[in-house]
């Protein structure tokens, strides 16, 4: 959206949270509350972001990087009107600002757009996101005229009796004309009990100053639930969580127990693959179609093809093409690349690896610093030997080798196409094309020895 721009309060030191890390860092699914706020501000159309940080400032400034967003600093925590107002330079008086929190991880750009239109609309002063709720107490309660129209905003400790039986509260979400925001909060005083200044004063001052206030309800209360303590950061994971795996159910994707899924937001999963219960899949991982996804699978940062099946194994800063089955209790370490119709079978770790297409490593094998072509057969418990104890070297193997089975393969060594490798060798030396190499001692038969014995 044209000429909007965000303030995230994010200044609190959250001491229900009982953490030496700022609140606002803590994560839900492999991501930073704030950061979910910063995300769904920037889909929105929010051309600038402006992060208000107070308690270890530099710890948070750091997390979310300067590149993201502006920063104002906020000295004392001295009410939400006071953050608002260290981000006094940053307020366009020709722009719309929207207020967010960085505690309040389940907002959507979607509500942030529907709260501008309507603010727009009519043309306000500020609009207010509001919601009805079963226990309003502890809220700003919105009190309204008879004929529908904004009245005021009042504080539950506030209240009077009738009025804390309104159950439409203020969810702490605005959206202000800029030039009024700034006019406000230069009126805003701190002649209260707890000596702050509070933004929901500004709504009376902007009302008194002639122009309109009012408030938009939201449908879905829980966008804006508020993290204070780890109960409260468990409860918004497993919103999101079921947020997420709706949103990929109804784009095509069968999960088939959702409560026992765990898909990071950033996820993208194609259609008709399934997901069996007990994965977690994490950070930008992008899945392809008709894929088979565990069951007990971990996949972070990955990036795989359509046709994969990835059992009961863990997968981290890879990629793996179409077609190909991994595991059961395979281990694919980062940067490595694993091509089409390849076999990784169970207890396979491969580690810094190209793999050819149509390669077989089924099982009890370790491929590490290794360069391979297509159509190899690693029989059972290959190594390739890549470290000396101070340096790692890589092993080079050609298409169409046959590794026998308990083979050795020393890097560096290049393994020519073609070749063989027979059972029970410690590979040294280069293998030419098309031989058989055996390097391990001839077999004896020593007679009468279990006599002797």
């Amino acid at each position: 959206m044209d000429n909007l721009k965000a303030i995230i309060l994010a200044a609190g030191e959250g001491t229900r949270m009982k953490s030496k890390m700022p609140k606002v860092l803590h994560q839900i699914l492999n991501k930073s509350m704030v950061d979910y706020v910063i995300d769904e501000a920037s889909k929105c159309g929010s051309e600038d972001i402006c992060v208000v940080i107070g308690h270890k400032a530099d710890m948070v400034r750091e997390a979310i990087g300067e590149q993201k967003v502006k920063f104002a600093i906020q000295k004392e925590q001295l009410g939400t009107g006071h953050a608002v107002m260290q981000a006094e330079d940053f307020i366009d008086e020709n722009k719309d600002i929207v207020i967010l929190y960085g505690d309040t991880p389940l907002i959507t750009a979607e509500t942030i757009e529907k709260l501008v239109a309507f603010h727009r609309e009519q043309k306000n002063g500020c609009t207010i996101v509001s919601a009805i709720v079963d226990n309003p107490t502890g809220y700003g309660h919105i009190i309204r005229n008879t004929d529908g129209s904004f009245k005021k905003n009042v504080e539950h400790k506030d209240a009077t009796d009738e009025e804390k039986q309104v159950k439409e509260i203020n969810t702490g979400i605005y959206c202000f004309d800029g030039a009024k925001l700034k006019s406000a909060l230069k009126k805003l005083t701190n002649n209260n009990a707890q000596g702050e200044y509070y933004l929901p004063d500004t709504l009376e001052i902007i009302l008194n100053d002639g122009s309109s206030v009012n408030a938009m309800t939201t449908d879905d209360v829980t966008e804006f639930f508020g993290v204070n303590s780890r109960v409260q950061l468990a409860e918004a994971t497993e919103l999101m969580k079921k947020r997420i795996n709706k949103k990929l159910m109804e784009n095509g994707v069968t999960i088939i127990d959702p409560a026992n899924t765990y898909i990071d937001a950033d996820v993208t999963i194609g259609c008709d693959t399934i997901v069996y219960p007990g994965c977690v899949i994490e950070k930008n991982t992008v899945i392809g179609e008709d894929c088979k996804i565990g069951p007990n699978a971990r996949i972070t940062n990955m990036i795989i093809g359509n046709g994969v099946k990835f059992q009961a194994s863990t997968g981290m800063d890879s990629k793996v093409g179409d077609r190909t089955t991994v595991g059961p209790y395979a281990y694919i370490r980062p940067n490595s690349n694993i091509g089409e119709d390849v076999k990784v079978g169970d207890f396979v770790e491969i580690k810094n690896s190209n793999v050819g297409n149509g390669t077989k490593i089924s099982h009890l094998t370790y491929v590490g610093d290794t360069d391979c072509g297509e159509r190899i057969n690693f029989g059972c418990g290959t190594v390739t030997v890549n470290y000396d104890g101070k340096n790692k070297f890589r092993t080079v193997i050609e298409d169409d080798v046959f590794i026998g089975c308990n083979a050795n393969l020393v890097a560096p060594v290049t393994l020519k196409k073609g070749s063989y490798v027979a059972a029970g060798s410690t590979i040294t030396k280069d293998v030419p094309e098309d031989v058989l190499a055996v390097a391990r001692a001839r077999q004896q038969i020593i007679e009468g020895w279990t006599k002797k014995k």
